[in-house]
């Protein structure tokens, strides 16, 4: 028998907090058969939830925006001021265009409807914990066109953006880096940076950070 040690993937740890315990059970069963995820953690509600942080040193916390009368938009507000560092997924019954921006206003990295395919779920997962964002292709869609649709006058200064710089703008508001704005569009980083360019020149911006204090100040007021 060697004397090797058997090399062993380190499992992101996950806190699932869920008022209902077959949706956090069968969440540990799904996600714990996955090489490289553990559900280390449960909590019921805000209460437990926070307790629990304090003790399990999870990386990703999902957590249920309704939890048995209260507000989990609330407890991710709370989790992101108390652990910053921490990942957090919102997941919901609730519709995606309804709720998804107000829980990333919130400090969630992504949202998750309950009866997503078991792939998107673990997509979701992932791509938090790398530190992207998710949403939907449909969600993103929705968001790029509603902010297009309410550009206001023609003397705003996003009036004459094309669909595809809305959506950028709104990507770049919501916190997407360049890189995961490219692989969320499917186009090349240099395409990309090209819009960028374009719309610091339309918007009359001087440098990117300009650009997204600008996209960010602009979501905070739609």
């Amino acid at each position: 028998m060697s004397g090797d040690p058997v090399l062993r993937m380190e499992k992101a740890r996950i806190l699932m907090v869920d008022d209902h315990p077959i949706v956090r059970e069968g969440m540990a069963l799904f996600l714990n058969a996955q090489a490289d995820l553990h559900l280390c953690c449960e909590a019921g509600n805000a209460e437990e939830a926070m307790a629990t942080l304090a003790k399990c040193d999870a990386a990703l916390a999902i957590v249920d925006i309704t939890l048995n009368g209260e507000s989990g938009l609330d407890l991710i507000k709370l989790m992101r001021r108390r652990y910053p560092d921490l990942a957090i997924l919102a997941m919901s019954l609730h519709d995606e265009s309804i709720f998804a921006e107000r829980a990333l206003r919130a400090g969630a990295k992504g949202y998750l409807m309950k009866h997503e395919a078991t792939a998107n779920i673990l997509l979701a997962v992932r791509t938090v914990l790398s530190g992207g964002i998710y949403l939907s292709a449909a969600m993103h869609l929705r968001l790029a066109q509603q902010m297009a649709s309410r550009s206001g006058s023609p003397d705003s200064p996003i009036a004459g953006l094309s669909a595809r710089e809305f959506e950028i703008l709104h990507l770049l508001g919501l916190g997407f880096s360049t890189r995961q704005i490219s692989e969320k569009l499917n186009r090349s980083i240099k395409t990309i940076e090209a819009h960028r360019a374009g719309l610091k020149e339309k918007l009359q911006l001087k440098s990117g950070a300009d650009l997204v204090r600008f996209a960010s100040k602009w979501l905070d007021e739609r």
